[in-house]
């Protein structure tokens, strides 16, 4: 296959994240089964205009902000380039609406919509202009095939207004020969790990918040947020604000053996997001023998089995959230009976399964695709 891809960001920008990561897991084992990949997205500072990674030919355009507008014509110049058999749209930003741009097949790969969500991130012009944008999806993307990544996201889709017949549930995978356990690796302390973009909607705030009421409930513990983003500051203040400085850490960007070492000593990871797609951080520490503690949101609750491989809490309630922590906290013993069932439930997904999953849906679009062409030729 000569497959045409469009993703926002690729994975040597520096606010890739979760959707990115799962983008060239999957796209890089195709390249390594003898399928040919392109890959149109934004710059960055520092990023060459043209770039090869995992064998994955890279064409960057504009920066995150201007992609809206250099991304179209850049698909049209490449489309005229070259044949290609498919055009791959990631929608993990705003929808570019390939489908108007070309008669080849379109294959929708969703990790998740934002929705009313994004005016938990976003000042209401810019959270509007994306709530309206995802409005007209189940018209626009009518002929092309959806890969969801989780039923939360095939639920949400459908409700949406997109037929149920054209989406599949490809669940992410997770490398679990560089995730394993370490148990003599995790703290002597109560350690809880935030790990991934600083952003608004991620709920970074509930967790420094809970890490108050633990204060105030005498529980000893400690919060590592590693990552970088646009919330930071924020969070640095409330921290401050709250007295927390000293139990609180900001890491910053971690490199991925640090990533593995810091998700191998928490004693949970915590994800208090507003929505996700999955929650792959979840599934990687789970491979670690972590247990996570997440919001009970779509996507989350399906990367964590309450009770069993961690814990689910209301969104936005930081007192529940410190409830699941200093349950944590005061037994040890739970700690290391979660990370345990953890860790088989992580060994049920993996990137090659997703990858052959991923090529067997592109080809039958391929396939669908041709046969329509010849009956109306």
């Amino acid at each position: 296959m000569r497959i045409l891809a469009v993703n926002w960001l690729d994975r040597a920008n520096p606010q890739a994240g979760g959707a990115e990561l799962h983008f060239f897991e999957i796209f890089r084992r195709l390249v390594a089964r003898g399928h040919e990949v392109t890959l149109i997205c934004s710059g960055f500072p520092g990023g060459a205009g043209r770039d090869v990674i995992d064998g994955i030919r890279i064409r960057r355009y504009g920066r995150r902000y201007s992609f809206a507008l250099r991304g179209r014509p850049a698909i049209r110049e490449a489309l005229k380039e070259a044949n290609f058999d498919v055009l791959v749209e990631d929608i993990n930003k705003l929808p570019l609406y390939t489908p108007t741009l070309t008669r080849l097949p379109v294959y929708a790969v969703v990790p998740h919509l934002f929705g009313l969500t994004a005016f938990r991130e976003v000042s209401w012009p810019v959270a509007a202009a994306v709530a309206l944008a995802e409005l007209p999806l189940p018209w626009v993307y009518r002929r092309a095939e959806f890969h969801a990544i989780s039923k939360s996201t095939k639920l949400d889709l459908i409700r949406r207004g997109v037929a149920a017949e054209r989406i599949r549930v490809i669940y992410p995978g997770v490398d679990c020969e560089w995730y394993t356990p370490r148990p003599e690796a995790r703290a002597g302390e109560p350690t809880f790990l935030y790990l991934g973009r600083l952003k608004r909607y991620k709920g970074v705030a509930t967790a420094v918040q809970a890490m108050a009421i633990l204060r105030q409930r005498g529980v000893e513990a400690r919060l590592l947020v590693a990552g970088e983003g646009d919330d930071r500051r924020q969070l640095e203040r409330q921290v401050r604000r709250l007295g927390l400085t000293d139990v609180v850490t900001f890491t910053g960007f971690v490199s991925e053996e640090r990533k593995r070492e810091m998700m191998r000593l928490a004693w949970a990871v915590v994800l208090p997001s507003a929505k996700e797609g999955w929650g792959i951080t979840n599934v990687e520490a789970a491979a670690c023998g972590t247990p996570a503690l997440a919001a009970d949101r779509p996507g989350l609750r399906e990367s964590v089995r309450d009770g069993v491989t961690g814990m689910l809490f209301p969104f936005g309630d930081a007192g529940s959230l410190a409830a699941a922590m200093a349950r944590l906290a005061e037994d040890r013993d739970l700690v290391e009976r979660m990370g345990r069932a953890a860790r088989k439930f992580a060994e049920r997904f993996s990137w090659d399964r997703a990858a052959l999953e991923t090529e067997e849906h592109l080809q039958l679009t391929i396939d669908a695709a041709r046969r329509g062409r010849r009956r109306d030729g």
